[in-house]
């Protein structure tokens, strides 16, 4: 049980990062790039994240876990994340979507909404959101649309897993820069740049709640 807890903090802190670095999102903005949702959805995975993103579990075996062990369970969040890529599954039992992720909530995650950018970065545990302050409610007055803020338009499997990498080799190592604007491309948010012009995801939910207040 305490390896449970354990592993879906660890996938939180994973996800959440992937989307507010772009070093992480450039692997796992594959996983977002499509305008639909399904369950193919869920097999849009990243070809190159896994070389650095096991960092996250690198405190487990020095709890004690033994590395099938945390295989394994790996595996089973995996598993429990495939089936809440839909759209035919509404709102379930209240007390079920106050603990767990659903798809629901995970709509909300993959909305290019301004309201739902990067939210609900659960992986089997949605109060790990709500815990950190990252929990949206999918809203019945704003339906979700699927998809990055900018769509690639493309289903070449070559260019959806590397656009991103070149986008952030190019911003980072390209044109006149200081050395720190150059590091920044690889660890700020996606969106970010360095002459102020860009937006992140919070940028832009800050600006539609503003709007929405008027």
């Amino acid at each position: 049980m305490l390896l449970f807890f354990a592993d879906d903090f660890s996938y939180y802190w994973f996800h959440r990062i992937s989307h507010r670095n772009r070093l992480f999102w450039v692997s796992h903005v594959i996983h977002h790039s499509s305008q639909h949702y399904n369950l193919s959805t869920a097999l849009r995975q990243t070809w190159s994240g896994g070389f650095y993103s096991f960092i996250f579990w690198l405190w487990l075996p020095l709890l004690g876990f033994h590395p099938e062990m945390i295989i394994l369970q790996m595996a089973i969040s995996l598993l429990y994340q495939f089936w809440i890529h839909t759209e035919a599954i509404d709102k379930l039992y209240k007390w079920f979507e106050a603990v767990m992720n659903t798809p629901s909530h995970h709509r909300v995650h993959h909305g290019n909404n301004p309201i739902y950018l990067d939210r609900n970065y659960a992986g089997i545990l949605i109060i790990w959101d709500k815990l950190f302050g990252s929990f949206q409610p999918e809203l019945k007055e704003e339906k979700v649309t699927y998809g990055l803020t900018r769509n690639i338009k493309t289903f070449n499997p070559f260019i959806i897993a590397i656009h991103e990498w070149v986008a952030m080799f190019k911003d980072a190592f390209t044109g006149k820069k200081s050395f720190s604007s150059r590091l920044k491309y690889l660890v700020k948010p996606p969106g970010w740049k360095h002459d102020g012009t860009g937006k992140i995801s919070l940028d832009l939910r800050k600006e539609w709640l503003q709007n929405q207040s008027k």
